[in-house]
């Protein structure tokens, strides 16, 4: 019998969002006529909006015509969309040619380290998006050391502590030479943009040391702060050491639609000089078939001035609850309790700690008492004991009354 790939016993069950979901059942099933409001979750809620959608459903009726009908489309992406966010996203600072569009940021960031193999180093802040690491795993590049508990760590991957100690951007010198740093900005959980001295300080330590940042931009579409970098090739340097991640997802709410794109700068090299750019073109036309002309053609109109504008309003929408659920945990009756709050200003995350108690503790105390589904933050990694992320996709009517059950009904002690 042909073995299992090994890497896969390697991986530690799906703990996070899973043991969520089952508390919320056990939960619901003790109390069938509760009402529970999700905070947790990081999908988006609002309808899609009308020039990006007509943009959609245009292109679906057009395929049901003779000559509008399209079949396979270019692996690496529709030319007009790769021209409009080479042009519109990046303002001409990357060619259309270093653009490859993909059907989300996540599938980019797992197929990413085909280009890599399994003896690279990797690097991931603390917390961390889960995929980091899993995709890490399963390229083997995690060594053969399992964790026992599932957050503390692989021995191949070196944990960055991100905190509100160091201000959420990580001690570098942890980092081997030579190796893969994962860095998400603004930040999926803690809600911390990066800012320009930081990030500068970051593409400084990759040249210097032989690294290559893959830098997550998912949600810089959030940034409103316009001293803040919403890419990493803001960054003087950045295109010899760098390949950046994005997604229609938050922007667009394509979360179902499924669109996204990287950006690898031909500048970028390997040891040997040869091109990750080449090399990632062939992974997008040998490994993947392209991402669906319907989706591809929504994106050329979400890179449209009508649809720019549709996506700042939509994201003004969710940055409104973020402000809304910030203000409350940021009251006096939260101060008093010695809670403590990040991000919310320029990301959909509010990141806030509860001094003294356990994640996980404090999940269950929301829920009992408050009827409300936050994220336990231990579940992103060591860093994130004692945190919970508050999510700010909801509608706001769910919004407004999740965070009136926490400011007169919580209490932790």
């Amino acid at each position: 019998m042909i073995k299992r790939n090994a890497c896969f016993s390697m991986l530690t069950a799906g703990y996070l969002f899973p043991e969520i979901a089952r508390r919320r059942r056990e939960y619901q099933a003790a109390h069938p006529d509760a009402e529970i409001i999700s905070l947790g979750i990081g999908n988006t809620t609002e309808p899609l909006t009308p020039v990006i959608c007509g943009a959609l459903t245009d292109y679906a009726k057009k395929l049901s015509t003779p000559e509008g009908y399209s079949g396979y489309g270019d692996e690496c992406g529709n030319e007009d969309l790769r021209t409009a966010i080479a042009q519109n996203w990046y303002k001409g600072t990357v060619s259309p040619d270093e653009v490859f569009v993909s059907d989300g940021a996540k599938c980019d960031i797992a197929r990413i380290q085909t280009l890599f193999g399994a003896d690279v180093s990797v690097a991931v802040q603390d917390p961390a998006y889960p995929v980091y690491v899993d995709g890490s795993v399963i390229s083997g590049a995690a060594g053969t050391h399992k964790p026992m508990y599932g957050n503390e760590g692989y021995g191949g991957i070196v944990y960055m502590p991100c905190t509100a100690e160091n201000s959420f951007f990580p001690d570098l010198t942890k980092v081997q030479d030579n190796s893969l740093i994962y860095f998400c900005s603004p930040n999926n959980p803690t809600g911390a943009a990066a800012t320009r001295e930081q990030l500068t300080k970051l593409v400084e330590f990759a040249k210097a040391h032989g690294c290559i940042i893959i830098f997550d931009a998912a949600y810089a579409c959030f940034i409103r702060d316009e001293s803040l970098p919403r890419s990493i090739f803001d960054i003087e340097g950045a295109k010899t050491c760098a390949i950046e991640i994005n997604s229609f997802s938050k922007p667009a709410g394509f979360t179902g639609v499924r669109l996204g794109w990287s950006v690898v700068p031909k500048e970028l090299k390997y040891e040997d000089e040869s091109s990750v750019n080449t090399d990632w073109a062939r992974v997008n036309t040998t490994l993947f078939n392209g991402a669906s002309n319907i989706a591809q053609a929504g994106g050329v109109a979400a890179m449209s001035p009508e649809g720019q504008a549709e996506m700042r309003a939509l994201t003004d929408y969710y940055l409104e609850n973020a402000r809304i659920i910030r203000e409350t945990l940021l009251s006096a009756r939260f101060a008093d309790m010695g809670v403590e709050v990040y991000g919310g200003d320029n990301a959909p995350y509010i990141w806030a700690r509860f001094p003294g108690y356990r994640s996980w503790n404090v999940f269950d105390k929301i829920l009992d008492q408050c009827r409300v589904v936050t994220t336990p933050g231990v579940g992103f990694g060591p860093a994130g004991e004692s945190f919970i992320r508050f999510s700010a996709f909801g509608h706001r009517a769910a919004v407004e009354e999740a965070c009136r059950r926490l400011a007169t009904t919580l209490v932790l002690e």
